[in-house]
């Protein structure tokens, strides 16, 4: 008689544009399934992000990058739900949706220090601290009111999961494949092929010729 596989537990969520993803992100959510011990991490490509200021790459290119990164990892689920929400996306939304689809489950919002600094911007942020643990990855010290001030000004603390320092960003691998450089070093190489295959962040020549 076959049984069912016992429901996640532990859950983290891992938000973000992931335009494109690079190994910062892998290594993150490796540290924190290894840190906070999750069952499931969920990745979550934003969908219409009403922070940014400048417009994201398609959806569907960033979620096939996505799952290109994570694929090696056994605990993450690349979710697509901001993605298929109309309207801006926001977070609260998310982690309210996921209690009813994993009801019971204990949640485990991730985020890096320059978005913990500005969660107090967030929409409803009020509510983020009852609908899960509010994760800092990338420190191993503990985080005080200093450093953390819009988390105190919410009287709520938020728990520090290290990881190994990896120095890249998204917008780096943007700039650098716009300038005509090859970025694979910072790449899966699943994500740097697709990148290739589609253009994504092509170099941009002027049309301009000096006299």
């Amino acid at each position: 008689m076959s049984t069912q596989p016992a429901p996640p537990r532990r859950i983290g969520v891992f938000g973000g544009a992931f335009d494109p993803p690079h190994r910062g992100h892998s290594t993150l959510a490796q540290a924190a399934i290894q840190h906070l011990a999750l069952d499931l991490l969920l990745v979550v490509p934003t969908g219409s992000a009403w922070h940014k200021s400048r417009p994201l790459s398609a959806a569907r290119h960033r979620m096939a990058m996505s799952e290109l990164a994570f694929g090696g990892i056994p605990q993450v689920q690349v979710d697509g739900r901001e993605i298929r929400r109309a309207g801006p996306s926001y977070t609260v939304d998310t982690l309210r949706e996921l209690h009813q689809l994993y009801p019971g489950a204990d949640f485990f919002l991730l985020m890096g220090q320059d978005q913990a600094q500005r969660l107090d911007s967030w929409s409803r942020a009020e509510a983020l601290p009852q609908l899960a643990t509010l994760c800092v990855v990338g420190r191993a010290d503990p985080l005080d009111a200093t450093q953390k001030p819009a988390a105190a000004l919410m009287g709520h603390a938020l728990l520090a999961v290290p990881m190994p320092p990896v120095p890249c960003s998204s917008t780096a691998v943007r700039e650098t494949l716009a300038a005509g450089h090859d970025a694979s070093a910072i790449l899966a190489p699943a994500v740097a092929r697709y990148i290739a295959q589609h253009l994504l962040y092509a170099p941009t020549f002027s049309t301009e010729y000096p006299d």
